[in-house]
């Protein structure tokens, strides 16, 4: 059961530099996919229901903002986009699939910064965090095996960027931020890459100024974080560096296909 999750910048764009074919060839059973930026009615049919796939969309309600998408080998049992508060629903960010005892959640996680650069949208993110945070937990609660895939928009560790003493006061390495991820893993929730790999410069986000991709000066901001329950199916993690078609690249996560059974 491999699940991918790739942050598109926008999938019309993506779409024009090979995104079906990395679908055609990734393996996965599950992709989610993070800031769609464009409405099912506006992505060619070969994109919005391709073949072989079962595809659902939530869009936000501003255009070309946000929104996110899941992919399935498989049909899910149900999708919910909602948190309950409109705040949050508006922008199209969760999707919460059921795959049996499998809960695939695909989350665009808000960016701290402000129009103007500042960090004035940290406390809405946070209230994000937590709002998911606690959605999430009443179904570990409830016997589901959850998965959380998506931008997180937060370096956890120093060694999750190239420049974390230049970037301090920056929303995504925020202390209060990087904080938010550790009470999430304090509750029992795993990054499933950090489970077997430690290396530095392993990144999945390059601004795309000043070459900074091909020198790899990045961040390691989208993660998939597994229950234990999930942890207990869990075969590898790892990240696609090499493809290219936004400024983030696909992370993958697999685990045994009993994952899925009741």
């Amino acid at each position: 059961m491999k699940i991918f999750s790739w942050n598109v910048n926008g999938l019309r764009a993506c779409t024009k530099k090979g995104f079906l074919s990395w679908l055609d060839e990734c393996q996965g059973h599950i992709v989610g996919l993070q800031e769609v930026r464009a409405r099912l009615e506006q992505l060619p049919p070969a994109v919005g229901t391709p073949e072989n796939w079962h595809a659902h969309f939530s869009a936000a309600e501003r255009a070309g903002y946000s929104g996110v998408a899941i992919y399935g080998k498989i049909q899910p049992n149900r999708v919910e986009t909602s948190l309950g508060e409109e705040r949050f629903d508006c922008e199209g960010r969760v999707q919460i699939a059921r795959f049996g005892r499998l809960v695939v959640a695909n989350v665009y996680f808000p960016n701290g910064s402000g129009r103007d650069r500042d960090n004035s949208r940290v406390p809405y993110k946070l209230d994000f965090y937590r709002a998911l945070f606690d959605r999430l937990q009443k179904l570990r609660r409830g016997g589901m095996r959850v998965v959380v895939i998506g931008d997180f928009n937060t370096a956890h560790r120093e060694i999750d960027l190239a420049r974390p003493k230049a970037n301090k006061d920056t929303s995504g390495f925020l202390a209060e931020e990087r904080e938010e991820l550790d009470r999430w893993l304090r509750a029992g929730w795993v990054d499933t890459f950090r489970q077997s790999n430690e290396d530095g410069e392993n990144y999945t986000w390059w601004s795309q100024r000043f070459g900074t991709r091909a020198r790899n000066v990045g961040w390691r901001i989208d993660y998939a974080l597994a229950s234990p329950s999930a942890m207990r199916f869990f075969k590898r993690a790892w990240i696609d560096s090499h493809v290219m078609g936004s400024d983030h690249c696909p992370i993958g996560v697999e685990f045994k296909q009993a994952i899925i059974k009741r």
